[in-house]
């Protein structure tokens, strides 16, 4: 069997925690920001986690 190959795209996108989670960096926070209240891109800032649903699929495409 062939090792897998990262999806460079998805490595640039994600990174791992240190109990094996996804982080991720929130959309919507590149353009068009005035319309958009300073508390939503405050949050929009922080980072979050991958959801438990994807998580398999990403940690995949990362060759995890």
């Amino acid at each position: 069997m062939p090792k897998l190959k990262t999806r460079r795209a998805v490595a640039k996108r994600f990174k791992i925690t240190g109990n094996k989670k996804l982080k991720r960096s929130h959309a919507y926070a590149g353009h068009l920001l005035t319309k958009k209240n300073a508390k939503r891109k405050r949050n929009l800032r922080k980072s979050d986690l991958v959801n438990k649903s994807d998580e398999a699929r990403m940690k995949k495409m990362l060759g995890i």
